[in-house]
């Protein structure tokens, strides 16, 4: 299903050669509209696949105790169409140039604001684009250098769920943001300038949902295939939610289950000490161990998948050791070849 672009504008941010950041703002939303339609079905079908993002809200910042409302103010005011798009866009440019001017490792950008509709939800997509460079061959075979925008690699981007936002104000996870490749910390210039703050763990939430999940299991009188089958099948529950770009629903999952002749899993969930929400955003990441073991430490990298535990792969927590049954093709042939060499 494509998104409905209702609006979309870019504004520039560059540094001078004094090392002041000015904002260039476009006077007009961008035209082109089979253009803009594919730059944001690219970002948003990039966006939503992205792994380990996190979610937020509008409210105060615990570290200071002190709110930046400008950028919601100001977003409040367009919905209600007290703002037209391009004024509003033109404070939120002017926002992010005053926070990054804070900092003395930006060059600046292209912001791109675009409000869309995917499903029955309305989105505001805010993201700060960088350009790159590239070489092009023309018909005369002489080469042309190009810059474009770099969307394959976004690193600073949020998403606002604005029907999300005005049918629930109290929701801790409307807003959603990559995650720096470092932590949070990486991307906390860009939240601060929307004043968002960070309100739900995702990780955390697919962790204690994982946990539950082996609890349940385990409690079970089910054989080991139907608990590997119970796992596989959360899993895919889960990858189906966050490919659709939709919270994890405990309820719904619950259903899923009982489907499979495994009832009360709700109740039990609720019961313990897992504290989980009602729905939270998926994390793939986290919840694929329900299928698969992995590691890395000391030089060794290993991982299979679950059903595999107790069969082919035989672990002694005591003597700390693991035995493989079988091992693979390509594995033992290299290492058939580093024994006779040796």
């Amino acid at each position: 299903m494509s998104i409905n672009v209702e609006q979309a504008i870019i504004h520039s941010i560059s540094q001078d050669g004094e090392g002041q950041l000015s904002c260039r703002l476009r006077p007009q939303p961008l035209l082109n509209s089979q253009a803009v339609e594919a730059m944001l079905e690219e970002l948003h079908q990039t966006y939503t696949t992205k792994a380990g993002k996190g979610f937020g809200h509008f409210g105060i910042n615990g570290e200071d105790g002190e709110a930046n409302t400008k950028f919601e103010e100001a977003l409040t005011t367009y919905r209600q169409g007290e703002l037209g798009f391009v004024e509003f866009s033109g404070i939120a440019g002017k926002l992010l140039q005053e926070e990054l001017a804070k900092y003395d490792f930006s060059t600046g950008g292209f912001l791109l604001l675009s409000c869309y509709t995917y499903m029955t939800s309305d989105y505001l997509f805010v993201s700060l684009l960088n350009a790159k460079s590239s070489m092009t061959v023309l018909d005369d075979m002489e080469l042309s250098q190009n810059t474009h925008l770099d969307l394959n690699n976004v690193q600073l981007a949020a998403r606002i769920d604005l029907t999300e936002w005005q049918a629930d104000p109290e929701s801790k996870k409307y807003i959603s943001f990559i995650r720096g490749r470092a932590g949070r910390k990486v991307a906390d210039f860009f939240l601060d300038f929307m004043g968002c703050v960070e309100g739900v763990n995702t990780k955390a939430q697919n962790k204690s949902l994982m946990n539950a999940v082996e609890d349940f299991v385990g409690n079970s009188e089910l054989t080991k295939d139907e608990r590997q089958q119970a796992r596989e099948r959360v899993f895919d529950y889960c990858t189906e939610r966050c490919d659709e770009g939709a919270s994890i629903q405990i309820k719904d999952l619950a259903d899923e289950l009982a489907d499979q002749g495994m009832d009360s899993f709700y109740d039990f969930a609720q019961g313990g000490n897992y504290e989980l929400e009602e729905e939270f955003p998926g994390d793939k990441p986290t919840l694929r161990q329900l299928k698969k073991f992995s590691g890395t430490g000391g030089g060794v990298t290993l991982s299979f998948d679950g059903q595999h535990l107790g069969e082919r792969v035989i672990y002694d927590p005591v003597s700390d050791t693991i035995i493989i049954k079988g091992v693979p093709a390509n594995l033992k042939d290299q290492l058939d070849r580093r024994l006779k060499g040796e």
